[in-house]
């Protein structure tokens, strides 16, 4: 069991799998790096206000005694905006990464055509001539 264990762990596609799995990760922590600190503060200079901290009040709440606020209810614009364009740029880069390795791929030839056969025609000549011998 533990040999077939590592024959399926260590099939080609799998470690290829994992691979990508951990590069993705790290370009994505890469992306978010690069969202929260230069796209969203130079966004943020246009609100005058941290991008991620925008949110939009439906309620408001009540600070507590440590001076938490309890109650409030908000939809969190920036950190959803913030997301998104993590998500966009994410997107993208696998989308080009994609198209790079498509076009890289040797494109398959098409089979050449089986060759054709006599016509029904020329195996009835065929026969034809051999009777006349």
């Amino acid at each position: 069991m533990l040999k077939e264990f590592k024959e399926f762990a260590m099939k080609g596609n799998l470690v290829d799998i994992a691979v990508g799995f951990v590069m993705g990760a790290a370009f994505k922590q890469v992306v978010t790096s690069f969202t929260g600190g230069i796209v969203s503060p130079l966004i943020g200079l246009m609100f005058k206000a941290d991008f991620k901290d925008i949110k939009w009040v439906i309620q408001e709440g009540v600070a507590n005694a440590d001076g938490v606020m309890e109650g409030e209810v908000a939809i969190l614009i920036g950190e959803f905006a913030t997301y998104l364009i993590d998500f966009i740029i994410v997107a993208f880069v696998m989308f080009m990464v994609v198209k790079g390795v498509n076009r890289m791929k040797k494109k398959e030839e098409p089979a050449p055509a089986a060759p054709a056969g006599p016509t029904q025609e020329e195996l009835l000549a065929e026969i034809r001539d051999l009777l006349k011998k």
